[in-house]
């Protein structure tokens, strides 16, 4: 394939793997966001992903890599791709304001002559492209398949995974046309061993909801089963290594304090908001699985209480620890992490809490700092701590855990040897 004029909007943890792949492969690449900040840093070739290093943006930059805040760079463009974030409005429905603001922008810069790609990449629901991104790409006179091509390639990109790369997982493509489609599929075979087409945008779009909202279920069945199991007096930690020596027709997956960052917590909404929306129906499976992985935090601190009360004493007034805070072990991200629920379903109880995670160096809940502590060792000053995530770190030191209680909400102590806890407690 001939070398592009790539344009990736949105430089996070979506788009900074794009350029990666793009730059390596040989395209002209310019990087933009809104943030000044963002831009700014990466100019100096310092990195804010946790899956790219400093090092590897002052390669870039050395190829030719241009980050900017300035829309006017975006100019002779031949690939334009969306990576910017989709989150949820205060009322728990999508905002796509940031996808709307994207497709302004390319608007004043395309031009018949060039015909560019336009791709969507961030999560939302099915008609998104076709209804919201292509009518305001269209505002400027330009029509889709005629004067630009317009497709839909959800992300797939698992922060902290080093197996699976943006370079090794298959894409998934989908076009308003099959010319459309076409234009896709050539750029990202350029970039991936793998590329998958579906028949249209909308099945593209959904995929994506499917992928999530997948995890998403199952993660609130074994949340479900693991509070009927502490009730029935059954090591569901246990239960679910038994069942996993199955080697058909049955997938692990694991209870926790709750789920996290932007796909799980989020994407499920999309899917919904657009079923209500169109078909004014409810998505009563994909509701129940938001309800039972939104108590999971309130559940965890209800599980402290017990071990307080079985200790004889009361979590109020007492000091409690957690330790990990990101919503993935080993990253620097707290994007809707359960910590939060936890932290403030304690705080209520009138527990003093405070977190240690090296990844973190501040941190607040609700408008309120949560005391960091350093070394790890200090768990000794605590009443309690709890285990929230699996960094390695934890894993590889949990005989420095020496506080009188502790609850293990990953399963980690039990397979790991214990830890030297007088009462310990998982979920």
């Amino acid at each position: 394939m001939q070398i592009q004029r790539v344009a990736v909007l949105g430089l996070g943890y979506v788009g900074l793997p794009l350029v990666r792949a793009c730059v390596a492969n040989g395209h002209e690449v310019i990087g933009f966001d809104v943030s000044q900040r963002v831009t700014d840093n990466l100019a100096l070739g310092i990195s804010h992903v946790d899956d790219v290093s400093d090092s590897e943006v002052k390669d870039w930059l050395a190829q030719g890599f241009l980050p900017t805040a300035d829309a006017s760079m975006l100019s002779q463009i031949d690939v334009f791709v969306i990576c910017v974030p989709t989150p949820l409005s205060s009322d728990g429905t999508p905002d796509l304001s940031a996808v709307e603001s994207a497709a302004r922008l390319i608007t004043g810069q395309i031009h018949s002559g060039r015909r560019p790609l336009v791709v969507l990449e961030s999560t939302t629901y099915p008609g998104t492209t076709e209804e919201i991104v292509k009518p305001i790409l269209e505002s400027g006179g330009l029509l889709a398949a005629q004067d630009f091509s317009l497709a839909f390639s959800p992300e797939r990109i698992d922060p902290g995974n080093a197996t699976w790369t943006f370079e090794n997982t298959p894409k998934l493509v989908g076009g308003y046309t099959s010319q459309c489609a076409d234009r896709a599929e050539e750029f990202y075979s350029s970039l991936t061993t793998k590329v998958v087409r579906t028949k249209g945008l909308k099945e593209a779009e959904m995929a994506k909801l499917l992928e999530n909202t997948y995890r998403h279920v199952n993660i609130a069945l074994v949340n479900e089963l693991a509070k009927v199991s502490h009730l029935l007096g059954i090591d569901f930690w246990d239960v679910i290594a038994a069942a996993e020596t199955k080697p058909h027709g049955f997938q692990a997956f694991r209870l926790g304090p709750g789920v996290g960052g932007h796909c799980i917590p989020i994407d499920p909404n999309y899917l919904g908001h657009r079923v209500r929306a169109e078909l004014g129906q409810s998505l009563r499976f994909v509701e129940l699985a938001q309800e039972i992985n939104a108590s999971m935090p309130e559940y965890v601190a209800h599980r402290v209480v017990e071990l307080f009360a079985k200790a004889g004493s009361s979590v109020s007034g007492s000091k409690v620890l957690l330790l990990g805070i990101t919503y993935k072990p080993d990253i620097a991200d707290v994007r809707e992490s359960p910590a939060y629920g936890v932290a403030r379903s304690l705080r209520e109880l009138g527990a003093h809490v405070s977190y240690h995670d090296e990844h973190i160096a501040q941190w607040d809940v609700d408008g309120e700092a949560v005391a960091r502590v350093a070394a790890l060792a200090q768990s000794r000053e605590f009443d309690c701590t709890v285990l929230l995530q699996s960094h390695m770190r934890y894993l590889e030191c949990l005989d420095e855990i020496s506080s009188p209680l502790m609850l293990d909400t990953q399963g980690r102590v039990a397979r790991i040897g214990g830890a030297h806890v007088p009462a310990w407690s998982t979920l």
